[in-house]
């Protein structure tokens, strides 16, 4: 199978200074930060600069005279133990002696509030210490749509609730979950526990763009409007209509979901309206990324995978982290094949060698590879450059050889 490498000017605007960034943004709010200990709330997504950005909250708190500290906060992620969730951080980058400050890492949580599907908890660090910093990245969900989707209010309210308060918000049903997370955080936010909160938004290539710190009394206001804005900065597949897309990588770290659903276009949940675009017939997925540390939700949004892939999936982490979504059919295996040649030769007989796509992950879309008969189309797109030269796809070990700059 021929191939051309596709090079897609997605918008580029790294922060050229990031702690300089977290610096600034933190000292123009007007709040008044607690003589105490001081929480940060570190979740399981691979954000770009995390440990830095991570590390210069925890200096400005000091300060300000607090005493900073971190707390994993993510929800029932990597087997919903407090041993596994501090793992997780420190395999990003976030350890005590990195960051200078100690992290606090436990399931225990406390009971703050009610909502229409049940309670609302708070990590019991967090709802003894002096305040909360809450950091994360503001996105599209994966599962839903709504003025406010994956950012600071559901890192308050899934992230600090464990897995206590992730499963308040995903027993209601999909399409209300827009409103659960409002009520939810606005429960969390009437706490008093929130100090601030620092918005991050990353752009077309998974680098930091913008900083954003947030009184408390505007983060429900002020995220929706980050999320607004981060659509300008969210790469996509240059193509709506494929036959295959090959996933080199799934995981985690590139979605909550393993491969992000706004990017494919499938979301997987039975009896909800799902994404009309892209329309993409068979999906491959060939590996599970090491850093997910074995969760593989979101496998079963594709068509057939690998056994290398399979063979990476640790089944508890997977089935704890699905059974609090209740979306099960992301953790069902999809068809297994050797290797990656016996999938996309499978594949290749059974929807032909046109309208292929492959790409690293659905987190980089800089880069990518597609079929011959889509040079011309998707050179048409004014964002794209096509390499005037053909890859021939091959093969060592039963792995492809297709290189991806993945920075």
């Amino acid at each position: 199978m021929k191939l051309y490498k596709v090079h897609q000017q997605l918008v580029s605007r790294p922060l050229a200074d990031v702690p300089a960034k977290v610096f600034s943004q933190l000292d123009r709010m007007s709040v008044s930060v607690p003589q105490g200990d001081v929480a940060l709330t570190v979740g399981s997504r691979g954000i770009r600069n995390l440990p830095a950005i991570v590390h210069a909250c925890g200096r400005w708190l000091r300060s300000q005279g607090a005493r900073p500290f971190i707390v994993p906060a993510m929800g029932s992620h990597n087997g919903a133990t407090a041993e596994g969730q501090r793992n997780m951080i420190e395999s990003l980058g976030v350890t005590e002696s990195a960051m200078d400050m100690p992290i606090r890492s436990s399931m225990e949580v406390v009971r703050i509030g009610e909502v229409g599907t049940g309670p609302v908890f708070m990590d019991k660090f967090c709802w003894e210490s002096a305040g909360v910093l809450v950091i994360n990245r503001v996105k599209l969900h994966t599962c839903f749509s709504g003025p406010v989707q994956s950012g600071l209010v559901k890192m308050m309210v899934v992230g600090m609730g464990k897995i206590r308060s992730a499963q308040t918000f995903h027993s209601a049903p999909t399409a209300r979950m827009k409103d659960m997370l409002l009520e939810m955080g606005q429960c969390v936010l009437d706490s008093g526990k929130i100090v601030a909160g620092l918005a991050i938004l990353e752009d077309g290539f998974d680098e930091t763009a913008e900083i954003h710190a947030l009184q408390p009394s505007e983060i429900l206001s002020r995220e929706a409007e980050l999320l607004h804005h981060h659509r300008t900065y969210f790469p996509e597949l240059p193509i709506d209509d494929l036959n295959v897309l090959i996933v080199d990588a799934i995981g985690k770290t590139f979605s909550g979901t393993g491969m992000d659903t706004n990017v494919i276009g499938r979301r997987g949940i039975p009896g909800y309206e799902d994404l009309t675009r892209p329309r993409i017939r068979a999906i491959g997925a060939l590996s599970l990324v090491e850093k997910s540390q074995g969760n593989a939700i979101g496998v079963g949004l594709a068509d057939f995978i690998t056994r290398r892939l399979r063979d990476a999936i640790d089944e508890s982490k997977t089935l704890i982290n699905v059974l609090t979504t209740a979306d099960m059919d992301r953790a069902k295996i999809p068809a297994t094949l050797a290797d990656d040649e016996a999938l996309i030769n499978l594949v290749a007989g059974r929807y032909g060698q046109q309208r292929w796509a492959f790409i690293p992950n659905t987190l980089h879309l800089g880069e990518l590879f597609v079929s011959d008969d889509l040079r011309e189309e998707i050179g048409a797109n004014p964002i794209c450059r096509v390499e005037s030269q053909p890859v021939e796809l091959t093969f060592k070990n039963g792995r492809h050889q297709l290189q991806f700059s993945i920075s």
